[in-house]
């Protein structure tokens, strides 16, 4: 536990409660949410291949989970701990232009 506070930066093992809590109410509300959006454009098992479907919900279920991730946090009030995962996973993927425009947006509140 002292290894992850330390690599996150975290003082305390409530925080790092707290995070943990986070990720696993995100990652089960993703994945609920997706089946609905899946399901309304016409994304389903009955309709395609399960080799296609479930490729095609995950790709759905990661930009959502990344977002519910900020917003979740945010409500937890750790939004700027899950802005720099955020921005440091973005950064990863080669996509600092994102992360560079919603800072810009941060700043200003």
């Amino acid at each position: 536990m002292n290894k992850l506070k330390q690599r996150w930066n975290i003082n305390s093992n409530w925080q790092l409660i707290i995070i943990f809590i986070v990720f696993a109410i995100t990652g089960s509300t993703a994945a609920y949410i997706s089946k609905p959006i899946t399901n309304y454009l016409g994304i389903t098992k009955d309709s395609m291949s399960i080799w296609l479907y479930w490729p095609l919900r995950l790709i759905l279920i990661f930009p959502l989970y990344q977002v519910l991730l900020v917003l979740i946090g945010w409500i937890f009030g750790q939004f700027h701990f899950f802005w720099e995962f955020e921005k440091k996973m973005l950064y990863k993927m080669r996509l600092k232009f994102i992360a560079d425009f919603f800072d810009q947006i941060f700043e200003k509140k």
